[in-house]
């Protein structure tokens, strides 16, 4: 069992996510409740993200792993519920169907 994160996988999950933040449209109205949550959970998305990218920066790649997860955690939300439109892509996301 590995008990660090090389560089290279870090990376890797970063690109993921990037790559998946830049399919991601908003699917709700612009006057809807919905359209609150889509901009809350993007919000928390970027600043994940962003902090992901900030720690691996300084070498801490143990919590730029946990941040980018989290990131993808709330693409993968956002999309399953219905609040991001991701073109039916379900290699970046987990999909309901």
């Amino acid at each position: 069992m590995r008990d660090t994160i090389s560089g290279e996988h870090l990376e890797r999950y970063l690109g993921i996510t990037e790559r998946a933040l830049g399919k991601v449209t908003i699917a709700a109205p612009e006057r809807s409740y919905n359209r609150k949550l889509a901009d809350s959970f993007l919000e928390m998305v970027r600043t994940y993200f962003s902090d992901a990218q900030h720690f691996a920066e300084q070498g801490d790649y143990v919590n730029a792993f946990a941040c980018v997860n989290y990131a993808h955690g709330w693409l993968d939300c956002g999309a399953r519920i219905g609040l991001f439109d991701v073109g039916q892509d379900d290699q970046l996301f987990t999909l309901y169907e």
